[in-house]
């Protein structure tokens, strides 16, 4: 499989893009904004989304969903929450059996469904899959290392995706554990806010690595409740993003829960970030709650971020409540 179209041409699309060109597979990125499509096209750079970084010459950008029917492999790296109308845009373009790579991470709001569930309703003539992991988009597009989960249910079909995309400084792992690979990304992202508001409140980082590990358990239990595997979150979807995700103020989730931790609110913060960045774990702790009461988990972590961009719980209130929780057995 030697053609790539990626729908989506924010950072992370862009990066994909860039890395699975640079082994000199040809790429069509699909952007809806014209000027981005031109940028692309014209100026060899996503002055947008990615400036600063030149695009290898095997991509190209399009406006027209139409120019990726031809693809071996599409993947879908739009916002989590923006999955299933864009997938309703492609149902006359995707064959029978095509796989689409999805690339989001995070659970649909309205549904509780994640991704790969999205996916299966609106093109259930496609192969799904998932790609998650530890990445900053432009550490990858910079043509620096990282290593990457692909999920599909066939291990066999991610393995095909795996050499589709794969490259020397793009090192995807497989796995059948579709359920684990999209919960490890989707629960970090809520996990790091929470870290975010630890560092910006000036707690240290020995609470800051507590919270991490408590949000690992966290996030082993809904796995097992929903079926997926507990050694599954042990890696890249899983601990290698968490790690990644809670440590950096690259992570938009981190620097989120910094700024509110330094007092800011959050209506300040996302009008600041408006049509720049879209940050998931704002939305995705709406959908854990539903998901957690769902299958009866216990997220004490998941639920006070929720409370707090939500519920409009401070961040002093949150604090202490956590502090005062009661001490039970280190398990998961």
């Amino acid at each position: 499989m030697q053609k790539i179209g990626i729908i989506g041409a924010g950072a992370w699309g862009t990066a994909l893009a860039q890395a699975i060109a640079s082994s000199g597979r040809a790429v069509t990125i699909w952007a809806k904004e014209p000027d981005v499509v031109s940028a692309i096209n014209t100026e060899h750079e996503n002055t947008t989304y990615l400036p600063a970084i030149p695009l290898h010459e095997n991509i190209t950008a399009t406006e027209s969903l139409s120019d990726l029917s031809d693809s071996d492999t599409i993947l879908l790296v739009t916002p989590a929450q923006f999955v299933r109308s864009t997938l309703r845009s492609l149902k006359g373009e995707i064959a029978e059996g095509k796989p689409v790579v999805i690339c989001s991470k995070g659970i649909e709001i309205e549904t509780g469904a994640l991704m790969s569930q999205v996916a299966q309703e609106e093109v259930p003539n496609a192969t799904i899959a998932i790609l998650t992991g530890p990445t900053f988009a432009r550490e990858i597009a910079s043509g620096l290392p990282c290593a990457v989960t692909i999920a599909a249910e066939d291990k066999d079909v991610a393995q095909e995706i795996r050499d589709s995309i794969a490259c020397k400084n793009l090192r995807p792992y497989v796995t059948d554990d579709l359920l684990g690979a999209q919960i490890g990304g989707a629960v970090k992202n809520v996990i790091a806010i929470a870290c975010g508001v630890i560092a910006g409140r000036g707690l240290g980082e020995s609470a800051r690595s507590g919270l991490m590990t408590r949000g690992l358990a966290e996030m082993s239990r809904l796995a097992s409740a929903m079926g997926a595997k507990k050694e599954t979150l042990m890696g890249m979807c899983g601990v290698g993003d968490l790690v990644l995700t809670c440590s950096s103020l690259q992570s938009r989730n981190f620097s989120l829960g910094v700024s509110l931790g330094e007092g800011r609110s959050l209506q300040d913060i996302m009008q600041e970030r408006k049509g720049k960045a879209v940050t998931e774990g704002v939305h995705t702790a709406e959908a854990l709650m539903t998901m957690a009461k769902k299958h009866a988990v216990d997220m004490p972590i998941s639920k006070t971020v929720y409370q707090c961009l939500v519920e409009g719980v401070s961040i002093e209130d949150a604090i202490e409540d956590m502090l005062e929780r009661p001490l039970r057995t280190e398990s998961a």
